[in-house]
């Protein structure tokens, strides 16, 4: 027979039974009672514990009601069979995700870190008195359930704003309000149908794509990029039969070129041929901070073969976790179901600020004062760079809103990566990006957040994480 040793607190707001229903779950949870055990008697436990056989009986009561003990009659109360114990995880299931991807969830921008907008300069006080205006609208809407494809006066918007902004001839029918650039690609995945099928991704290109498409059961080919961006005649030699191609066209991550426009019609036409489909990932929009941004690839595909995707994270904040997907007109219905039954849009209180940030005219003067801003702060980063005449560390591009520097001392750039994190700096090292070998290692620093006040010593720091040994 089992033993027992349950020590019971009256002062305790839960019941004495209740203390001992707790008591022998744990117990058996943990694998100190065996299945099969035999409980004490109501009354020999009554006994034990100096309390009535009736506050042992409704514990036991509870403990065959919820499974945990079967009651025998004259043969007494025993633990019912259970599973076994499942073994103790190498890691804590609390361990966030990507670990080699994300530093740390919810902090503050630090210096060189990519992905994010500017902490200093977004109106916070505008934005503020709109989140609070479209919270209340919120509150006071219909209670039944909103449009799954996103709020209709955001995807006006957005279909507007791709019109004149990227070129991109759409009907709010098309536009999908997505959570973020993550939300969009499993709908577009979804929709397409490509799971478990071949896939072209840029080399370099984002690591969060490519173990995207892998978690989809996608078996992803890395395509080299040059000067003109992705070598199509390259795809088609290594994987000519394959379902999708992910690209960014408007600005290669993170290289930053340009695909030129040849590129761009032999893209289109490889996806004609071949039945397949293209994602455009347009994640800096018109985040172009020399020059006008090229129009969206999708602008030009007249066959229905391009899926456009973008966010409000690089523009707004990452904090939004909202982006939208651009379908085909024929395929409008087909991921309007999808989106009902599996990938709704995000809450309406976001979507309705958004919407009124657009419509009112604040975010493309956001994006013209963002525009100059972050073209000054990388100007200055490259010169301080430059000034430093180092030969452990160099300007190779100024993609996007990152500048690409190649490294040449001994330690791997993840390393110094890692290192750098322990002076409040945040480069992201540039070889994850890549698939084929890299022959050269390199840093990818941001601008976004750059403090001229600071940026000369961040960069000697910098400099001291390269020339140190590993």
């Amino acid at each position: 027979m089992a033993t027992l040793p349950i020590s019971l607190d009256p002062s305790r707001r839960t019941s004495l039974s209740a203390q001992i229903y707790s008591a022998v779950r744990s117990a058996i949870e943990a694998g100190q009672l065996a299945s099969g055990a035999r409980l004490p008697s109501w009354s020999d436990l009554a006994a034990q514990l100096g309390v009535s056989r009736g506050t042992v009986r409704a514990a036991y009561e509870r403990l065959i009601d919820e499974q945990f003990a079967i009651g025998l009659g004259a043969a007494g109360t025993r633990v019912a069979q259970r599973p076994p114990l499942a073994a103790t995880p190498s890691c804590s299931p609390e361990a966030p995700p990507l670990p080699d991807l994300f530093d740390e969830f919810g902090a503050a921008p630090a210096a060189f870190q990519m992905g994010v907008p500017s902490q200093d300069a977004f109106p916070y006080k505008l934005w503020s008195r709109i989140q609070a205006r479209s919270a209340r609208r919120a509150a006071a809407a219909p209670v039944g359930y909103p449009d799954p494809r996103g709020e209709p006066d955001l995807r006006r918007e957005i279909a507007a704003y791709l019109g004149v902004a990227r070129g991109l001839r759409c009907n709010p029918s098309q536009v999908f309000v997505t959570a973020g650039f993550s939300g969009a690609l499993n709908l577009a995945i979804r929709g397409l149908r490509v799971e478990g099928m071949e896939a072209w991704m840029e080399d370099p290109g984002f690591p969060l794509t490519r173990t995207a498409l892998a978690l989809a059961g996608m078996s992803v080919k890395a395509i080299p990029v040059d000067a003109d961006g992705l070598d199509v005649d390259e795809g088609i030699r290594q994987a000519g039969g394959a379902a999708l191609a992910v690209v960014t066209p408007g600005q290669q991550a993170p290289l930053g070129m340009t695909m030129a426009l040849a590129r761009r019609i032999a893209l289109l036409a490889w996806a004609r041929r071949n039945d397949a489909w293209i994602i455009e990932d347009d994640y800096l929009s018109e985040l172009q901070l020399k020059g006008r941004a090229a129009p969206a690839l999708a602008s030009l595909d007249q066959h229905g073969r391009v899926l456009h995707i973008g966010s409000f994270s690089k523009t707004i904040s990452p904090a939004l976790r909202l982006g939208f997907l651009v379908v085909p007109l024929e395929m409008a219905r087909h991921f309007g179901d999808i989106s009902a039954c599996l990938a709704p849009a995000p809450g309406a209180c976001t979507q309705l600020a958004v919407t009124e940030f657009m419509r009112d005219g604040h975010y493309l003067r956001h994006l013209r004062r963002m525009k100059a801003l972050y073209a000054a702060r990388r100007e200055a980063l490259v010169r301080c760079l430059k000034e430093l005449a180092s030969d452990s560390i160099k300007v190779q591009a100024t993609g996007g809103m990152a500048v690409v520097t190649a490294i040449a001392g001994s330690a791997p750039d993840v390393d110094i990566a890692s290192r750098a994190r322990r002076y409040g700096l945040a480069p992201a090292p540039l070889s994850p990006w890549y698939v084929h070998p890299c022959k050269q290692q390199g840093l990818l620093l941001g601008v976004t957040n750059v403090n001229e006040g600071t940026l000369s010593a961040d960069c000697h720091r910098l400099l001291e994480l390269v020339r140190e040994p590993n």
